[in-house]
């Protein structure tokens, strides 16, 4: 017997809360760019409650539509009626994944790959960073790419093979304890637990490094546990709900709450998923109320400094001029705003530059710069135009898809005078090191 449709599933109630009043369309992306109905927030509902109403099949060209879609969240900011759009959003695509709509040899084989098996098992995604690393330090890339080899692959992948992100060469477990203070006599103001992610693991361990020691110059001890798994942002965003069920069953296991005030994502993205385990797990008798309680205690790494009064450095970062590009979750999804910025200005010396459009999707979008790629190159392209008009030497960010996606931007326009693609907590953390002459890693 065929289960019913998700969309159908669902309190219809939140189907039809858009009021249609058109609010969100000059917010979103897709319609700005197309100026059709169907590629706004509201037409997107439309399609999905014609479904739930019977009135509409699941088909491809629904599929291509949600997938159309960057997810950026925008819409709901600007929502006056407050429609849970992420919900919609995601239980349409839920939806297209169980219908098989949308199946094709080649698809599946990308998302078994990767959605279901190199995201599911964090010690076999950190063997490919691994490799890959090698494959980069030997410099193998650049040799392969100076002799064309890349073009004997297919044109999607010649097209990615340079967006591929630089691998660190040591990863979050080989730079921080599992348990770290900060070495005083005096007890920990705080306890807190820090989420160091999969990609932001394999390519950023370093902001992972620069957040345990902002964390640590203000008071607070550090429980990292080891090898964690994905935080189930890509699965529940690509129709992959159950996945990320266990995944979020999985993160709550790892660390003893009742032992923590806090814990920490420094990735927009991430966090926005984070914070709602307690929807994601509500009819899982075992660990619903574990995820309300989870819910409560995760915070953006700035949204945590802002609460609890961070130490101003006494001495610059070494820049001068800093502009800010809000990754979309952490500003539509947490509506975590004024905290990086507050970070940002309480570092001695920096003058922040405030971007134009600074929270207009930079087209990275999870991974819809893999699936979109014409779309993502016109939003980067707006977005290095706006940090153009700056000035500013370095663009700091909170997400390591925004960060991946400005560096391969910035990196095709040399006539752009900003160089430097950071994070808030690593310019804070840089200061700290500064103030006190010393490598807080070597601590």
């Amino acid at each position: 017997m065929k289960t019913e449709n998700l969309l159908k599933q669902m309190d219809y109630s939140v189907v039809q809360q858009c009021m249609h009043c058109g609010m969100c369309l000059p917010t979103c992306p897709t319609y700005m760019e197309t100026k059709r109905e169907k590629n706004s927030p509201r037409g997107r509902i439309s399609l999905m409650r014609a479904i739930a109403d019977d009135e509409l099949p699941v088909s491809r060209e629904f599929a291509d539509e949600m997938y159309y879609c960057l997810g950026c969240l925008a819409c709901q900011t600007a929502c006056p009626a407050g429609v849970d759009y992420v919900g919609l959003f995601e239980t349409a695509r839920a939806e297209i994944e169980r219908s098989g709509v949308n199946a094709g040899k080649q698809r599946s084989f990308w998302r078994w790959l990767t959605v279901k098996t190199l995201f599911m098992h964090p010690r076999l995604l950190r063997l490919v960073g691994r490799l890959l690393y090698v494959h980069q330090w030997l410099g193998l890339d650049s040799l392969l790419r100076q002799f064309n080899f890349f073009h004997l692959l297919p044109e999607k992948l010649v097209e990615l093979e340079p967006q591929t992100p630089r691998i660190c060469a040591r990863f979050s477990d080989q730079i921080i304890s599992e348990r770290e203070g900060d070495n005083s006599a005096l007890p920990p103001k705080y306890r807190v637990g820090l989420l160091t992610g999969c990609v932001q693991d394999l390519a950023f361990s370093d902001v992972n490094r620069d957040t345990v020691d902002v964390l640590l110059a203000n008071g607070c001890e550090v429980f990292t546990p080891r090898a964690q798994y994905c935080c189930g942002s890509l699965h529940a965003h690509n129709g992959e709900v159950e996945l990320a069920r266990v995944l979020a069953r999985k993160q709550i296991d790892a660390f003893d709450l009742s032992q923590l005030d806090a814990v920490i994502t420094n990735a927009g993205g991430c966090g926005s998923h984070l914070k709602k385990y307690g929807h994601l797990l509500h009819d899982d008798p075992a660990y619903a109320s574990r995820a309300r309680v989870w819910d409560a205690k995760v915070k953006d790494v700035h949204e945590w400094l802002v609460e609890i009064g961070f130490r101003k450095p006494l001495t610059g970062c070494g820049l001068e001029e800093v502009t800010y590009h809000e990754s979309c979750h952490l500003c539509h999804g947490q509506k975590v705003v004024s905290q990086p910025r507050q970070v940002l200005n309480g570092i001695p010396g920096i003058q922040l530059k405030e971007l134009p459009e600074s929270n207009w999707c930079c087209g990275s979008a999870g991974i819809y710069n893999i699936t979109q790629p014409a779309q993502s190159k016109k939003l980067l392209n707006r977005k290095l135009q706006c940090i153009g008009e700056t000035g500013a030497g370095a663009v700091a960010t909170s997400n390591p898809g925004c960060h991946m996606q400005l560096v391969n931007g910035l990196r095709q326009s040399p006539e752009i005078a900003c160089k430097e693609v950071t994070q808030p907590v690593s310019l804070l953390a840089r200061a700290y090191r500064a103030e006190w002459g010393e490598d807080l890693t070597e601590s």
